[in-house]
C-alpha cells in the first residue's frame, strides 16, 4: 500500500505526496558532508530511525505570517487539501503539550481497501517564531509508523528560512528503507510548497509595519 498510502504530507509522521521541489530546498547530506540535525530547545529527531530527510525553502513572508499557518493547526484543511479531518486535543495558545489529531484518506490498492490514516501528534518542544518538535504515531490498518517532526524557522533577506527534519520508525517502513526515505522526502517537500505558496499569497501577505 505503500505508493497509496504515502500520498499526502502528514504532520507527526512526515509523509509525504508527490511534487517539485519547493525552491531552496535542501539537497540530501552525504556520507562525507552529513548535515547536523535540526534540534528545537536541544531535542532532536530519532537519531536510531533508519528512515529520515531533511529539506528546506525560503518563503519571501513575513515570520508572523508563517508561524501563524504553521501553529494554527485546526486550519491546515484550508491550505493542505488532503487533510480530511482535524481535531486540536486541547485549548488555548500552541504550546508545549498541545496535541491534535487529523486524518487523511488512502486510497485503495492491490493490497489493501481505501481507508483512512490517523495522526496523533503531540508538541514536545516549542520556541515562540523559532522551533517546533513534535511526535506521534500515524496508525491504519496493517501500519504504524512513529515519527518525530522538527521545524527551524529563521529570518533572512526578505523572508524566511523553513528548515525541517523527519524520522521514521516502524517495521512496515523498516521493510524497504529507500523507499519509505523517499516517499518521505516527497511529503516534506510537499509540505514546504504549501505552506510557501499559503504564506505569499496576497491573503497571507501582510508585511509588518
Amino acid at each position: 500500500m505503500r505508493a497509496a498510502l504515502f500520498a499526502v504530507p502528514l504532520v507527526a509522521t512526515g509523509i509525504l505526496g508527490t511534487a517539485a521541489a519547493p525552491a531552496g530546498a535542501a539537497a540530501p547530506a552525504t556520507a562525507s558532508h552529513p548535515a547536523k540535525s535540526l534540534t528545537c530547545r536541544g531535542e532532536g529527531v530519532d537519531p536510531d530511525a533508519l528512515v529520515r530527510h531533511r529539506a528546506e525553502t525560503v518563503i519571501h513572508a513575513p515570520l508572523r505570517t508563517v508561524w501563524k499557518l504553521q501553529t494554527d493547526v485546526e486550519r491546515w484543511p484550508s491550505w493542505q487539501g488532503a487533510i480530511s479531518t482535524m481535531k486540536r486535543l486541547d485549548h488555548g495558545p500552541f504550546r508545549k503539550g498541545s496535541a491534535f489529531r487529523w486524518t487523511t484518506p488512502v486510497p485503495p490498492n492491490p493490497t489493501t481497501p481505501a481507508t483512512s490514516l490517523e495522526i496523533t501528534s503531540t508538541v514536545e518542544q516549542l520556541k515562540h517564531n523559532s522551533c517546533i518538535r513534535w511526535t506521534g504515531p500515524a496508525v491504519a490498518e496493517g501500519l504504524r509508523i512513529d515519527g518525530v517532526h522538527v521545524w527551524n524557522f529563521t529570518e533572512v533577506k526578505d523572508g524566511v528560512r523553513v528548515s525541517t527534519e523527519e524520522t521514521h520508525a516502524g517495521a512496515e517502513v523498516e521493510a524497504d528503507v529507500p523507499a519509505a526515505t523517499a516517499i518521505l522526502r516527497q511529503g516534506l517537500e510537499a509540505w514546504l510548497r504549501d505552506l510557501k505558496t499559503a504564506a505569499e499569497a496576497p491573503t497571507h501577505h501582510d508585511r509588518p509595519h
